[in-house]
């Protein structure tokens, strides 16, 4: 099983960037460089509890489908997701928050698994771990530009503490 882990600090409120971490809409903007979109499940606006979207994007030069379902919702310091259908044999991210004197501090851990044996194990660390962590640092980065800005206004309604 491969693991990623990355920690930003976001200068804004816990709840700012916890109800953004979970936002359908942010996360279509932070993807667009693959053209990923919810095409079934909840499509816009914030995850909760049990919600599952259906994302179709393009990686690596294939279009895909994967379909993630809430799997742990606690309000405002984590929340993870699960694969229940798509191209890994395993897949889940959770999202960690906590807030400090710099900030909120957000710590992903991404854990994945590839499917055909050692074949799959190696594509894995010779070429998924490094592309999906670009992806998910790109992903933060537009989080915490957004959270840090009056831009978040776009995707909540309002002021989450």
């Amino acid at each position: 099983m491969a693991t990623i882990k990355i920690t930003t600090i976001v200068d804004a409120p816990i709840g700012r960037v916890f109800d953004l971490a979970r936002s359908i809409d942010l996360h279509t903007n932070s993807t667009s460089k693959t053209g990923e979109r919810a095409v079934a499940g909840v499509t816009s606006g914030l995850m909760g509890a049990g919600d599952q979207v259906t994302w179709r994007a393009r990686h690596l030069g294939i279009w895909q489908c994967l379909t993630v379902r809430i799997e742990a919702f606690e309000p405002p310091t984590h929340f993870s997701d699960r694969m229940i259908r798509g191209v890994f044999r395993h897949m889940e991210h959770h999202h960690y928050f906590s807030q400090t004197s710099r900030g909120t501090v957000m710590r992903d851990v991404f854990e994945f698994h590839s499917p055909l044996g050692p074949l799959g194990r190696a594509v894995d660390a010779l070429v998924l771990k490094r592309y999906l962590r670009a992806f998910l640092v790109e992903r933060n980065r537009v989080i915490k530009a957004t959270a840090e800005s009056d831009g978040w206004r776009h995707y909540l309604q309002t002021e989450a503490t």
